[in-house]
């Protein structure tokens, strides 16, 4: 017979476990419970699995590029091309040889609100525009900005926006030069506001140290309200400031 000391105990009476039991052990700890063919089975298991996933040098950028599609980003481009140039001209051969059918469309309307419904279609717009960057792996957006400009240069040519507009509308639309001038206000506006806040915006980054406690108004939905504050004081004051002025000259 084998002493305790051989067998499982050391010089001090401490049990030590047997080794193929330990083995066992180990091995029942390394097993999961799952489901196979509708039965209960315990399968094994590795504390220490190896990535099966091969090593690559392939870059995000390279992926990247492999995505692009040069074709259909040429076609994206015309097609914003088109809708900046097609509908301002269609708008102006409208301002020129129709513009009763403007004003038509136009009377129902105060001056107050239809600089407002030029601000919103300018600013949905711009909102596509922006859900379009941050969305980059869709193209739904980039579309609905297409639309969306088509109608803002639809706006922009019948109302006759350039430069010193108020001198064209009053030559065209005489006593009633009021209501597209409203329209250009709201579109204006609304350039204004996303150029005031792309400068403020530009130089809080540059001015405000990652560590200060102003950093907060570089996040994200710290710029998406600083965004929408300017262009309604941009609203704000083309309806009380910029219409009165205009209906002076």
């Amino acid at each position: 017979m084998m002493s305790d000391t051989t067998r499982g105990r050391d010089g001090h009476g401490n049990t030590i476990p047997d080794a193929e039991e330990s083995s066992d052990d180990r091995r029942l700890s390394n097993q999961a419970t799952e489901i196979i063919a509708g039965k209960v089975e315990q399968v094994p298991v590795s504390k220490h699995p190896v990535s099966t996933i091969p090593e690559t040098d392939v870059s995000w950028a390279d992926i990247q590029r492999s995505r692009f599609n040069p074709w259909a980003w040429g076609t994206y481009v015309v097609l914003v091309l088109l809708a900046i140039v097609l509908p301002y001209w269609v708008g102006r051969k409208l301002a020129l040889n129709h513009a009763s059918v403007v004003l038509r469309v136009l009377s129902p309307f105060t001056p107050q609100g239809i600089t407002f419904i030029s601000w919103m279609v300018s600013m949905v717009g711009l909102a596509f525009l922006g859900l379009a960057l941050v969305e980059s792996s869709t193209w739904l957006w980039r579309h609905l900005f297409v639309f969306a400009l088509a109608v803002e240069q639809l706006f922009a040519g019948a109302c006759v926006l350039k430069f010193n507009f108020w001198y064209s509308t009053r030559v065209i639309y005489a006593e009633a030069s009021a209501l597209p001038n409203a329209a250009n206000l709201g579109i204006l506006a609304v350039i204004i506001g996303a150029g005031v806040f792309a400068v403020v915006y530009v130089g809080l980054l540059v001015a405000i140290r990652p560590d200060s406690t102003l950093n907060v108004f570089t996040h994200s939905w710290a710029a998406f309200l600083m965004f929408f504050f300017f262009e309604a004081v941009a609203l704000l004051l083309a309806i009380f400031v910029g219409i009165p002025a205009l209906s002076s000259v």
